[in-house]
């Protein structure tokens, strides 16, 4: 049974109160002091004991209240604690300032396959360097790779107390793709899934029906389409609503890094593989991705030695590390992407044949801008509502004639060029309206060369027949026109008369 006794705080009544207990030849478990209280835990303690036992204390001057309690408070911290322990997925340990363990969690417990109590880290880990380089640093150590078991680990250090008080350090103990869950979350999207594809032109519906059906599927998909058409945005998505949704997804620019670079990126490097690397080696992307998604954006750029190492690795799950003997097999999923023609470079001897074979399992071609028309005003709106946010200005909004140069332009770029064109419009607008004057499209857009461009009010009109025209097929009518157009019936009938349009027979 567990008492909790209420006192006056005065000097003995401790030694008062437990006297008594002790007169009763009962066995404490514990005790504990917490003035004015003492909290005590006697296992033999009975109900016809206690009774007796109570009026003993309050004969004692100063007790105030016995009562019976169901745990004690230190009992109830260790529960708390060891239930957050318990709770906690990644192995932790707690160690002395002489690098011997305290405590471990029971993920490292199951992890280890014992309870290493009081075994130093150099024994934990077959590792007595590492042991010696923690307490010479005093446990401030970048975090490093540690071999557990067999199992590599990434190992993260935090120091208790400082200097000459310092009491220990509780470590930490991370799988690679647990760090890789970390960077993926840094670059989450706010828009979920194909939410992220803005836009409701028949090539996109296309392209989002394609790419729910093949998202599920889990095999490798190559992504085509040219530079600025949202090809990452695709990848994302088809991750998001695949069975490795909760797993992490990262990302390789292939045309971003030199061969050595992109190499030890991909697939990380062991202990001194080469001149100023990492003591501890470095997982790549594909242990760090470990059941998620490796994306490798401009696959079409990437060195022949590295095609040869990634067939590899997608023909058996396996590679190495550089500078590494040990295989490493992980389960990971390949989307590529590329702005080029890769059944082309194929057959010009640029690409590995067996390689376009293993990523184009599945594949997705995305449209660009100028084949979604009906999605550039929409897009335009959005980009200019985030531009505005992004550096701080009140809402403004496009002026309606930029509508005919926004949809007549080229956008070789596609919707990269026009976020970047609208962002810059926004930043040197002086009203609340963006007018025609502030987009900076006049190099890429279907018009007459600039030699033979008048003025820019002829331009101006030169980009509304040209689109009126194209749409009225398809639009026949000012009010069906209108509402395409988003304007009003009576600015699209003016403009309509104006051009002659339909033309007269």
């Amino acid at each position: 049974m567990r008492i909790h006794v209420t006192f006056i705080d005065r000097v003995g009544i401790t030694q008062e109160v437990l006297a008594l207990l002790g007169g009763r030849n009962l066995n404490l478990d514990a005790v504990e002091m917490v003035p004015p209280n003492v909290y005590i835990d006697a296992p033999t303690l009975g109900p016809e004991v206690l009774e007796e036992l109570r009026d003993a204390l309050f004969k004692v001057r100063g007790v105030r209240a016995v009562e019976v309690v169901d745990i004690l408070p230190g009992q109830r911290r260790s529960l708390q604690l060891y239930a957050l322990l318990a709770a906690m997925p990644d192995p932790l340990l707690a160690v002395d300032g002489n690098g011997r363990v305290l405590l471990a969690n029971p993920a490292l417990i199951e992890l280890a396959g014992r309870d290493p109590d009081g075994e130093t880290l150099g024994e934990l880990f077959a590792a007595p360097e590492l042991h010696d380089e923690l307490l010479a640093h005093g446990f401030r150590l970048p975090m490093r790779e540690v071999v557990l078991d067999g199992r590599t680990l990434l190992l993260d250090a935090m120091p208790i107390g400082e200097n000459a008080g310092l009491a220990g350090a509780l470590l930490s103990l991370y799988a690679p793709n647990r760090i890789g869950e970390r960077l993926a979350a840094l670059h989450h999207e706010q828009a979920e899934g194909f939410d992220a594809l803005l836009g409701d032109s028949p090539a996109l519906r296309t392209l989002k029906a394609r790419a729910q059906r093949v998202a599920v599927l889990d095999a490798p998909l190559l992504i085509q389409g040219e530079t600025g058409t949202g090809k990452e945005l695709v990848a994302r998505a088809c991750h998001a609503v695949s069975a490795r949704r909760n797993a992490p997804f990262l990302a390789l620019n292939c045309a971003a890094l030199p061969e050595n670079l992109a190499e030890s990126e991909l697939f990380g490097y062991a202990p001194g593989a080469f001149t100023g690397a990492q003591r501890g080696g470095k997982p790549g992307l594909l242990e760090l991705a470990h059941q998620g998604t490796v994306f490798l954006d401009e696959i079409g750029e990437m060195s022949p030695y590295l095609q040869a190492k990634l067939l590899r690795f997608l023909s058996d799950g396996s590679f190495r590390r550089i500078g590494g003997e040990r295989e490493i097999r992980v389960d990971v999923r390949i989307l590529s992407a590329t702005h080029r023609n890769l059944e082309q470079m194929v057959g010009e001897g640029r690409f590995r044949e067996d390689l376009f074979y293993r990523l184009n399992v599945l594949n997705l071609a995305v449209p660009p801008l100028r084949e979604r028309s009906e999605d550039i005003l929409p897009l335009a709106r959005h980009f200019l509502d985030q531009a505005c946010a992004q550096i701080r200005r009140p809402p403004c909004r496009l002026a309606p004639d930029t509508y005919p140069a926004l949809l007549a332009n080229r956008w070789p770029g596609n919707v990269r060029q026009l976020q970047n064109v609208i962002f810059r419009a926004a930043a040197i607008s002086e009203g609340n309206l963006v007018e025609i004057g502030d987009l900076d499209i006049a190099g890429t857009a279907v018009a007459p060369q600039a030699d033979e461009i008048g003025s820019l009010g002829a331009a101006v009109e030169n980009f509304e027949r040209g689109i009126l025209e194209r749409l009225y097929a398809s639009y026949p009518s000012s009010r069906l026109l209108a509402a395409r157009l988003q304007t009003s019936h009576t600015a699209i009938a003016k403009r309509l008369r104006k051009y002659g349009i339909p033309a007269r027979s």
